[in-house]
């Protein structure tokens, strides 16, 4: 079936969906031949009846342009003959028709149509380009788009209604016509054709939502079901006079304007209508064929249209086509009246847009196009709910074109607009509800100025017509409210078709259970609004009755009254006998009037609760505030009730939201719930003198701030964390804006009962930073206070004990700017008591210090080891008795003054000492040092104490240790939560590590070898998270030893202090861990062992495997350092080995002189320097697998696996661990020389020493004096003269003599 064969021309609208007719027609090949052209009208014709959102255009050369000149110059009935295309007769007019072409491309240019075609590129990608197919003897090329619709400003019309454009067909659209004009179908007001796309500015803002293209005329359909026409109305078709028209006109079909569907045919028009019952009736209007042999008359035709009144009894026809000479309708079987209440539905919503239209144009429009309205509040609250109906009525009309594409699609009821998207409906209607009844509450019409009423007085008949309402008396008030509450009435209808559409399917369907739910959707709604109505329409009448200054202050647009007391039904415990205490309920706020003043409550911070009867009052309420409690009596038991549950629903509806409305699809049964105790809110401290306009935001319980929420007051300052009853309490960020250095303190970390209390940083305005223990906002325990950067004036450093805001205790304090670091004892924030003071020249000093002064007995050492031991009256001043001894060991005994560095005054004795005295008693002053410092176990007791009270003891050791390991598991699990929305802090293993720590270890019977291990375990997971309270420890230890013995502190003077420091340390978290494992025994004690037979064990003294020990094992030795070294000494490596190099230097570049030398030889030459026996010297050696012989000139070659093994003592870091390493480099030895000499043999020291000496200095350990000598601080003392003790002096004796071996 060809539709529109004739036409030469195409008009099109611009919408957002395209019709399955484009993209199959769009598809059309173009045949070849003479009869292209005719051929490319055809499909030029039916892309007319298409709505495409784009339109395309061609340009040509000269001779295709007068090629299709020529065709638009021909007649219809000659368009098809392909002998007519070239005839002679169209040479004529041909100059006259080129000149009308050439004035309408003039006139095209000057129009912003044509020139301004071009859109973003974001809009056009879901758009067709062009039409395949037409033209073919025209070269094509990229088409430009169709300029954007440029909508005018309009009042009340909506620029963009958001969801719903992308959801229903847009009402905001242009038609775009081009083609053949000759009889003025294009509808541009002339006769002329267009080669290009021009908009038809007529049909601007009519919302036109279909086209039909006829021979010579065109059809308009816009969503208030009115049509327009224009072309050749010679027949009738146009159905509106008898004269052409070359722009849109209004047709006139039917009274009732209830046209939804419209064809075109060659000079005719179908019409289709909303007749009785729904049931649609098919109009027609022009050409019209009579007779049985299809003879035409030309008197055939319709000037009006007519009623086919034969096509009446098809039954529900959907949609329709004209052809030629042939029309076509589909028709729909109405099954269980299901098709029916589709045509229901949708001419309903019809009809209803086409009221919402008149009332927006008739009473809208002019209302607001007023001078002078009233007050500017009523003025805005007007045209708040005109916006609001304008987007409602929108949403109506877009709506009415859905169904309307619905009625002539597959009609499933799931793809219902109304159905699958309710929530765009029922929010819509919402909206406009809620703005209509905010305008009722303020006043509503009635506040309007008078020139407003008089021109509604004059348009009453009207409004009464539109408001359906025929009580001629009735006030043009409630006219007027009747008119714009409407839409309410539309919800029932809404509801009540949807259940008639449920009932055509079985109960068990999806569909009905869908369309039941949306209908008590649309139900539910409509009861809520016309609720909201009456809630309206009660306030209102409160505000009329009880007018003044106090009411009118609580007049808000979205206040609606509840309740109120004006019946004395309600009164304040223990009021006067005078006074007045009026109680009002809204929906908001709960106020409490007295005489002339007033005070409000907010509903979200308002607690109620009635009184128990044992208190003695039956009916008593007691209301508690954040600032207040008072208790009110009702008068009767159901006034109490009525305002308990009054109060109690306000509140819950306040914490809830703006709108009380059930879930869509509840049916509004759900059962009302008491307001929550604990819950989120605002609120403004106006009486506590702590918080007086403070503003907090956050949680609450029963009145009080309660959990996670901020704090603001009025000056700046913020906090914002955790409450505890009405104060901070737990973890926090708290601010203090500095207003002269324009920054803020800040302090993160935990509180107490509203003051800092445990561990926090606090950051000053002045750049300070202290990262430590808090108490009562007082810096008190142990802390870390950063002064000043490297770039400042003053940069320091202190980290020690505070107590109440101030440095006292042991501490240490890092001058940066003078290069000197102190480490002592504090008073006052003053240097008081013993301390060491060393500075970045290599000064050492320590003794008494006095208000930040050396003064007293002291010990002065400087770099090239003088030492002054005497007396102190101030900085590096000495003044008093004093021993000055000199490097080489003369001293002067006497009385010394002056400052150090600067000339010193003597007056003494000059001793110089024998060449035997110096060698004794050269060591002396330097094994002093110590003496008059701080005692290693008085150093960082606050770090220790702060770990005992995580525990829960008072005092160390004193405690209970259940409840202590109750304090870990809170601990870790408080931890935690506050860990668990930060990924980068809390990694997977370790979240496994602090489950695993969750579990108390229980031991149970005597305690062995296994249960040792499993403490030491248990001890290194803790230390590995400073979540646990020994994790926390060992981190702090850690901080305050780098910060002691790093920098300035890397002095070698302080090797001594720093092994007695980690002792120190091993010993009290000893005491720690007996604490919580009583069952581990103390230092030194003895673990028996249980006796298995060691399999394979090689003793390095014969070679041979060795399946019975030499002696019975007496057992495992407990000791601190065996059990904690391996836990802690890993952090603290770096810094005390930095130490024992310094200490060390001198020695060492004598050992690693020698050797560098030694090592030039190669293997068998440095045998035999050693004094290796020559039947230990390898004759073959294994290099990468091979075993080689061993030549002369071989290097690096002998006991290579015993080089390895040695040289991995640099890569491990407790003694026990250095030991291992050596035994096994022992053990590689005897296993090499077995292989050479292979028999059994008893290794001597005499045989043993030149061997090892060989592989120690092979293995070239750069630092190996201070490898030994912090094996022989800290290794076990049982472990001296056992076996790894002598292998251990023999490595030692090995370093002792490459030092002193002569070269040559």
């Amino acid at each position: 079936m060809f539709l529109e064969a004739r036409l030469p021309h195409i008009a099109c609208y611009q919408e957002c969906e395209q019709s399955q007719e484009e993209d199959r027609i769009a598809c059309l090949p173009s045949p070849p031949g003479p009869g292209t052209s005719a051929l490319n009208s055809l499909v030029v014709s039916c892309a007319s009846a298409v709505g495409v959102r784009v339109a395309a255009t061609y340009e040509a050369g000269a001779l295709s342009l007068k090629k299709v000149i020529n065709f638009y110059g021909t007649n219809p009935g000659d368009a098809a003959s392909p002998s007519s295309v070239g005839s002679p007769g169209l040479d004529g007019p041909k100059d006259s028709r080129e000149e009308q072409v050439k004035l309408e491309s003039m006139q095209g240019k000057k129009s912003s149509s044509l020139v301004d075609i071009r859109e973003e590129e974001s809009e056009g990608v879901c758009r067709r380009l062009s039409l395949p197919g037409l033209l073919s003897q025209v070269s094509p090329r990229l088409l430009r788009k169709v300029g954007r619709s440029k909508m005018r400003a309009v009042a009340l019309t909506p620029t963009y209604s958001g969801e719903a454009d992308a959801l229903l067909p847009s009402l905001r659209t242009e038609v775009w016509s081009w083609g053949k004009g000759k009889e003025g179908q294009l509808g541009h007001g002339d006769v002329l054709p267009r080669l290009q796309p021009l908009c038809v500015k007529s049909l601007d803002s009519k919302e036109v939502i279909h086209l039909s293209a006829g021979g010579h005329h065109s059809l308009a359909l816009t969503a208030k079901s009115q049509v327009y026409s224009w072309g050749s109305n010679s027949f009738g078709q146009l159905s509106h006079s008898n004269s052409p028209t070359t722009v849109p006109r209004l047709a006139k079909v039917c009274n009732d304007g209830s046209i939804w569907n419209i064809a075109a045919g060659p000079d005719y028009s179908l019409f289709l209508v909303d007749g009785e019952d729904f049931q649609p009736s098919l109009y027609c209007s022009g050409r019209e064929e009579i007779g049985d042999g299809g003879v035409l008359s030309d008197n055939s035709c319709l000037k009006s249209p007519a009623l086919l009144l034969t096509c009446s009894k098809l039954g529900y026809i959907s949609s329709m086509a004209a052809g030629g000479s042939n029309c076509l309708a589909l028709v729909d079987r109405n099954v269980m009246g299901y098709i029916a209440s589709l045509h229901e539905l949708a001419s309903t919503e019809r009809q209803f847009y086409s009221k919402l239209s008149a009332i927006k144009s008739q009473v809208l429009r002019p209302l607001l196009g007023l001078d002078n309205l009233g007050a500017a509040s009523t003025v805005q609250l007007l045209q708040e709910m005109a916006s609001m109906f304008s987007k409602l009525c929108y949403l109506i009309g877009q709506h009415g074109a859905s169904l309307t594409n619905f009625l002539q699609g597959l009609k499933e009821a799931k793809n219902l607009a109304i159905l699958k998207h309710s929530n765009l409906f029922l929010e819509s209607y919402t909206e406009y509800c809620t703005s209509l009844a905010n305008f009722l509450v303020m006043g509503g019409f009635a506040l309007l100025a008078k020139p407003v009423m008089d021109f509604l007085s004059k348009s009453q008949a009207l409004l009464q017509d539109l408001s359906e309402t025929s009580e001629e008396a009735c006030p043009l008030v409630e006219v007027l409210n009747t008119l714009f509450f409407l839409p309410i009435r539309r919800l029932h209808n809404y509801a009540r078709v949807l259940l008639k559409l449920a009932t055509c399917f079985e109960v068990t369907s999806p569909e009905y259970q869908s369309l039941q739910d949306s209908s008590s959707s649309y139900e539910t709604l409509a009861v809520h609004l016309g609720r909201k109505r009456k809630e309206a329409e009660y306030t209102l009448s409160f505000w009329k009755t009880f007018p003044g200054k106090m009411t009118d202050s609580l007049r808000k647009p979205e206040r609606r009254l509840i309740c109120e007391s004006s019946n004395r039904g309600l009164s304040l415990q223990h009021a006067g006998r005078f006074s007045v205490n009026w109680f009002i309920l809204f929906n908001d706020a709960l106020v409490h009037a007295q005489f002339s003043t007033h005070h409000i409550f907010s509903l979200s911070t308002l607690w109620v609760e009635p009184i128990s009867e044992e208190i003695g009052n039956m009916n008593g309420l007691r209301l508690t505030t954040p600032e207040e409690q008072f208790i009110l009596i009702s008068s009767t038991a159901q006034e109490k009730t009525k305002w308990l549950r009054s109060i109690s629903q306000a509140v819950d509806q306040a914490l809830k939201g703006t709108s009380d409305l059930p879930p869509y699809g509840s049916g509004g049964n759900l059962q009302r719930q008491e307001p929550p105790i604990s819950r989120s809110a605002k609120y403004t401290f106006y009486k506590d003198p702590r918080l007086k306009d403070a503003t907090y935001d956050g949680r609450w319980l029963s009145g009080k701030p309660h959990g996670r929420g901020v704090l603001k007051w009025a000056d700046g300052r913020v906090y914002s964390g955790m409450f505890r009853n009405g104060h901070e309490d737990g973890h926090g960020e708290y601010k203090v804006p500095n207003k002269i250095l324009n920054k803020s303190d800040c302090y993160v970390g935990y509180w107490k009962e509203g003051k800092m209390c445990g561990q926090g940083i606090y950051s000053y305005a002045t750049g300070e930073v202290y990262e430590g223990t808090f108490q009562d906002n007082m810096r008190h325990g142990h802390g870390l206070l950063r002064s000043g950067k490297l770039t400042s004036s003053s940069p320091s450093m202190f980290i020690g004990q505070w107590v109440m805001d101030k440095k006292t205790g042991y501490g240490v304090f890092d001058d940066i700017t003078r290069g000197e670091k102190y480490m002592g004892m504090w008073q006052d924030d003053l240097c008081q008591g013993n301390g060491v003071v060393v500075t970045q020249f290599g000064l050492y000093y320590e003794g008494a210090f006095n208000s930040n002064k050396m003064m007293g007995t002291g010990v002065l050492l400087s770099e090239d080891d003088t030492v002054y031991e005497g007396e102190f009256s101030d900085n590096w001043t000495l003044n008093g008795k004093g021993i000055l001894t000199l490097p080489n060991g003369d001293t002067i005994e006497g009385t010394f003054s002056g400052e150090w560095g600067s000339g010193i005054k003597i007056t003494g004795t000059y001793f110089k000492p024998s060449l035997y005295d110096l060698e004794k008693d050269r060591p002396k002053a330097l094994r002093k040092l110590g003496i008059l410092a701080v005692p290693a176990d008085e150093k960082w007791k606050a770090v220790f104490e702060e770990c005992w009270h995580r525990l829960g003891c008072e005092q160390p050791g004193q405690g209970d240790r259940w409840k202590a390991w109750d304090n870990i598991a809170v601990a870790l699990t408080t931890n935690r939560r506050q860990c668990k929305d930060s990924p980068e802090l809390l990694s997977r293993s370790h979240a496994q590590t602090l489950e695993s720590l969750e579990f108390i270890p229980q031991h149970i019977g005597a305690f062995t070898l296994e249960k040792y291990d499993n403490i030491k375990k248990y001890l290194v997971k803790a230390c590995d998270t400073p979540l646990h309270p020994l994790g926390k420890l060992v981190e702090t230890l850690v901080a305050v030893y780098r910060m002691t013995y790093v920098g300035v502190g890397a002095n070698r003077r302080l090797l001594p202090e720093a092994v007695r420091e980690i002792k120190s340390y091993l010993k009290r978290i000893f005491q720690l861990v007996r604490f919580l494992f009583p069952d581990l025994p103390e230092e030194g004690s003895t673990i028996p062992l249980v006796v298995t037979e060691i399999k394979g064990r090689r003793s390095f003294r014969s070679g041979k495997s060795n399946s019975r020990p030499e002696s019975p094992e007496p057992g495992y030795v407990v000791t601190s350092s065996g059990l904690l070294l391996p836990v802690l000494l890993p952090r603290l490596y770096p810094p005390l080995f930095m130490l024992y190099a310094l200490d060390n230097e001198r020695e060492e570049d004598v050992y690693w002189e020698c050797v560098l030398r030694l090592n030039k030889q190669p293997d068998i030459a440095l045998l035999s320097f050693l004094g290796v026996q020559k039947k230990f010297w390898p004759t073959a050696a294994s290099i990468l697998g091979e075993n080689k012989k061993v030549l002369p000139n071989t290097k690096d070659d002998c006991f290579a696996s015993a080089v390895e093994c040695l040289q991995q003592i640099s890569t491990t870091f407790t003694p026990t661990d250095k030991l291992k390493v050596i035994q096994q480099t022992f053990e590689e030895i005897s296993q090499n020389v077995l292989e050479t000499l292979h028999e059994d043999f008893l290794w001597s020291m005499d045989d043993l020493f030149p061997v090892f000496l060989y592989v120690v200095l092979r293995a070239r350990i750069r630092n190996l004096g201070s490898e030994v000598h912090l094996i022989e601080d800290l290794m076990d003392p049982y472990l001296q003269h056992g076996e790894q003790g002598i292998m251990f002096t023999t490595l030692k004796a090995c370093y002792y003599q490459i030092q002193h071996e002569k070269l040559t």
